[in-house]
């Protein structure tokens, strides 16, 4: 039996994953509240394996370094996001990388998760991503599209938009949690239209 895989993605509600350096919105848009950050740290608690392509590797990776500017990042979800075991899929980085758990894996993307949900007996989550997880969704390798959906238009500061240049897909709704402070999660199984 093949590991589920979840693309999990924060995003503005004009479909922006983050925004530019003169945005003054701080993390989570300035929105997170206790029952966000305690269902985040829930999902990331249990048996997962956290697959992040090597952009998406490099910027948290920076982030969570740089403690001083990134303080409020630095919550209990997070750091229980780190300590999964990862899978870094890219083929300019090389190992050991500063993250616990974590290996390279090179190749196609594609190729790889495939592989992976095929040997997984754990669920696979991946956060961010956008450019690996558009291509695994066009192969059919996402089987849980999970959009936590920000209460903010980022017209002006927005930046990496989630969907931009993919393809077009149905969505059947399999799961919704508000989640405090006009913050939906929404979970979704995407199929090509």
């Amino acid at each position: 039996m093949s590991a589920t895989y979840t693309f999990d993605v924060f995003s503005s509600f004009d479909g922006f994953a983050s925004i530019s350096p003169d945005g003054d919105w701080g993390g989570y848009w300035g929105k997170q509240g206790p029952d966000l950050l305690a269902h985040r740290l829930e999902l990331y608690s249990g048996d997962n394996r956290l697959v992040l392509g090597a952009n998406t590797y490099r910027e948290f990776a920076s982030m969570l370094a740089d403690t001083e500017v990134y303080a409020d990042v630095l919550d209990p979800w997070v750091t229980a996001m780190r300590n999964c075991p990862t899978t870094v899929v890219s083929n300019s980085l090389a190992e050991p990388l500063d993250w616990p758990d974590a290996r390279v894996a090179t190749g196609d993307a594609v190729e790889v998760v495939a592989r992976m949900k095929e040997e997984s007996d754990v669920p696979i989550r991946s956060h961010g991503s956008l450019s690996m997880n558009r291509a695994l969704m066009e192969a059919g390798h996402v089987d849980r599209l999970q959009v936590t959906l920000y209460p903010v238009i980022t017209g002006r500061t927005g930046t990496q938009p989630v969907f931009a240049g993919t393809q077009d897909f149905d969505l059947e709704l399999l799961e919704h949690t508000s989640l405090g402070g006009g913050v939906e999660e929404l979970v979704y199984r995407p199929a090509l239209h």
